[in-house]
């Protein structure tokens, strides 16, 4: 009997985190003009009205770029800054390690504020290196956490023992240390990319016209309409979200690369 309580609490819960997504899912099938649930009748139509929307296409197809760009760079430094902290004793490397973390305690809002004011001076609002710096700011602790982990389950023996016959310490990253911690690598850029591609209280505070982004392109619009394509597009996001962890899953591992 306990069991059978336990499990229909745990049904209860699972439906009460997924209710919004099934809800955004049904009503992305509506035929009316507005938000309404349930709907009145069924229809694909706002699924075609998505992918003839051209603002959201030129949107999402910028925000992919920017976010393989941070992806790029945030998993390059942050495999630099894990070596550091995780290789090297130095004076003030736990300062920098609260520093590069820091990120994870300040209200995004916060941040965005601060980002917009350096950025402005330098010219870098409405740019794409400006968005790309902004980004940089909360995917870098992310990549770092998951490469730090990873480096710090790599036994040392190994590259030890490839000195030892003759590897030049280049070699030794390239041939042993990469392929050890890959499962970090790949996770830390996956969560960069999903990141980025999803940031928007930032990226509102830097981007105008020329990077608006799919997220600040969404907030444009819901600003002057709302309509079961909104829904439409959440649905799609969702699918290529999963899509992503089926790849790394299949890839690595989920629980391997995390």
């Amino acid at each position: 009997m306990q069991r059978v309580l336990w499990s229909g609490l745990i049904v209860l819960l699972y439906l009460f985190l997924l209710a919004p997504i099934l809800v955004v899912f049904v009503v992305s099938f509506d035929t009316r003009n507005y938000l309404a649930f349930p709907p009145e009748s069924w229809s694909f139509g706002s699924y075609a009205k998505v992918f003839r929307n051209a603002a959201f296409i030129s949107s999402f197809g910028r925000s992919v770029v920017i976010g393989l760009a941070v992806s790029l760079a945030a998993v390059t430094m942050g495999t630099l800054l894990s070596l550091a902290l995780v290789r090297w004793k130095f004076r003030g490397r736990e300062a920098i390690s609260f520093l590069v973390l820091a990120p994870f305690l300040v209200p995004h809002i916060v941040l965005a504020v601060g980002i917009m004011l350096v950025l402005a001076p330098l010219g870098l609002l409405d740019s794409y290196r400006g968005i790309i710096l902004a980004h940089l700011g909360i995917t870098v602790p992310y990549t770092v956490r998951t490469i730090t982990m990873s480096l710090m389950a790599v036994d040392r023996r190994v590259e030890e023992a490839a000195m030892v016959h003759g590897a030049a310490p280049l070699t030794v990253f390239r041939r042993i240390t990469l392929p050890l911690i890959r499962p970090g690598l790949i996770a830390g850029g996956v969560i960069a990319f999903l990141i980025s591609f999803d940031e928007a209280t930032i990226s509102l505070f830097i981007v105008s016209v020329k990077t608006s982004t799919l997220p600040t392109e969404i907030y444009n619009y819901l600003e002057i309409s709302t309509d079961p394509q909104i829904a439409a597009l959440s649905v799609i996001l969702i699918l290529i979200s999963i899509a992503v962890v089926i790849a790394v899953e299949r890839l690595v591992g989920l629980r391997k690369a995390l």
